[in-house]
């Protein structure tokens, strides 16, 4: 029989044993002084039950020992009883060398089975044999002495490991019958009177080992059932086992996508503030210095330097709000109506470019990554409109509807084909995929309609997520316990100097 590791043991373990004591309630006492205090907690025991597959196993290692020692016990006790009582039972000496060849015969055959055939579970032609021999000679010996039925109750243990299934009942009823013979007075009986005890006593035995007979097997069946559940529970747990292996592998490998997705993402965030603030500030420098560098006049000359510092100032701050991941600068004091009319008036003045903002609906105030992410667009939008359109007239449209927010942004300049849009290079070509990423980062869309000398219409539609208002924190103090003051909730003075 295959045993797993987790049920060796020793044969202590088929005990039920007491665990580590458990406490219990323990009374309340009061001391001389009025302090209450409790006694060390009483230690109540609690017995730790065997699992089915560990005691199967233990009763089947003392089967495997009565089997094996208990021929020769019983052989034994045998002869010691039936050469006890020779003298009343065996007076004479052929008797008594009978009994003494039958009980040497009966060790031979002993030894012989535990040499050559000991610890089989199957009934075998061998074994079969063996029990037919030592039936034999236990009823030879009970005809010669009552006595030797010990030995012949073996016949009761171990008939399912020896003889065939349908030749169990036969070899109990066969010990049946020497143990009857022999509780009867012996064999043969010497009247009627003493063929009726026989017949009583082997009518009760027969009964008797039927009953048992059928608990054995219903015992049997219960034992397989018990073992096949834990067989079962064993292989779940493998699975199991194997099942979060599994997971705490995927688990580690979702933990290194998410940083990476997360990375990556970060990665986009920075290069599309990077691109809407200091790359436009750079563009606006740029023109304001070339502006300085063709015109001869000291006082255009001064303005647009002064214009360049203004944007190079803007820039060295969107740079800082961006590597803090703040939203955008005109967002900081006001509204998103006030931000974006800020923002195209501030676009106008540096291009020269006529520009209305008009805003309908009810405006109210919206999540600050709504909010941030409509400025970002519009500033791309005037961007490229300075940059590409060459127009003379730009309208900024800020439309509150009943769930999202349109912003659209419209001018009257060259146009380009949709279809056709330049692919990224070092110099440009991030402004549409930037637009378009930061819309679906708030699941908005951004469409553009255009064609070549009939202006461009950039169209973004965000959803309607209002603002929550702020609340303070709550803060839980009794009355014997005032507020304690930290040196971290000191207010601080930083003096910031802009490089």
């Amino acid at each position: 029989m295959q045993q797993t590791e987790a049920m060796r043991g020793n044969w202590s373990d088929g005990v039920p044993r007491l665990s580590s004591k458990q406490p219990g309630p323990s009374p309340v006492t009061e001391d001389a002084s009025g302090n209450s205090s409790s006694p060390a907690p009483e230690e109540t025991p609690a017995v730790l039950p065997l699992d089915a597959a560990t005691a199967h196993r233990r009763v089947e290692e003392r089967w495997e020992a009565f089997l094996r020692w208990g021929p020769y016990s019983m052989l034994g006790v045998s002869a010691v009883l039936v050469f006890g009582s020779a003298g009343q039972l065996m007076p004479s000496a052929a008797e008594l060398w009978a009994a003494a060849g039958l009980f040497a015969a009966g060790l031979l055959l002993e030894l012989w089975w535990s040499r050559n055939h000991r610890g089989h579970a199957t009934p075998t032609p061998a074994s079969a044999c063996y029990y037919t021999v030592r039936w034999a000679l236990a009823f030879a010996l009970s005809w010669l002495n009552p006595f030797a039925a010990f030995y012949a109750a073996l016949g009761y243990f171990g008939a399912e490991r020896h003889l065939p299934h349908r030749w169990v009942p036969l070899g109990l009823f066969a010990s049946a019958v020497t143990i009857a013979g022999s509780q009867s007075g012996g064999f043969p009986p010497p009247s009627a009177a003493r063929w009726g005890l026989f017949g009583a006593i082997l009518s009760i035995h027969v009964a008797l080992f039927w009953v048992f007979s059928k608990l054995n097997t219903y015992e049997n069946q219960r034992t397989q059932v018990h073992l096949a559940t834990i067989a079962e529970l064993e292989r779940t747990n493998t699975r199991l086992q194997q099942a979060l292996d599994e997971n705490a592998a995927l688990h580690a490998q979702l933990l290194v996508q998410a940083r990476e997705a997360g990375v990556a993402d970060e990665r986009r965030r920075l290069a599309a503030e990077i691109h809407d603030t200091i790359a436009q500030g750079l563009t606006g420098i740029i023109a304001q210095l070339q502006v300085v560098a063709n015109t001869d006049d000291h006082a255009l000359a001064r303005a647009h330097l002064d214009r360049a510092a203004d944007l190079a100032r803007a820039s060295l701050g969107e740079a800082r709000r961006s590597v803090h991941n703040l939203g955008p600068a005109a967002l900081q004091d006001q509204g998103l109506a006030e931000a974006l009319k800020q923002t195209v008036a501030e676009w106008s003045a540096r291009t020269g470019v006529r520009a209305e903002f008009t805003v309908t609906g009810t405006a109210e105030p919206l999540h600050d990554e709504i909010e941030g992410t409509l400025v970002r667009i519009a500033q791309e939008a005037l961007s490229n409109a300075a940059r590409h359109a060459s127009a003379t007239r730009l309208g900024v449209t800020l439309s509150y509807m009943d769930d999202e927010v349109a912003l659209d942004v419209r001018d009257d300049g060259a146009g380009f084909d949709p279809l056709a849009l330049p692919r990224r290079s070092g110099s440009g070509g991030f402004g549409v995929d930037g637009m378009r990423a930061r819309a679906e980062r708030v699941a908005g869309t951004v469409e553009i309609e255009s064609e070549p000398g009939f202006g461009t219409a950039v169209s973004a539609r965000v959803p309607l997520v209002r603002k929550e208002p702020e609340q303070p924190p709550l803060v839980h103090r009794t009355a014997e316990q005032p507020p304690l003051v930290r040196a971290q909730d000191r207010p601080v003075r930083w003096d910031r100097h802009d490089d």
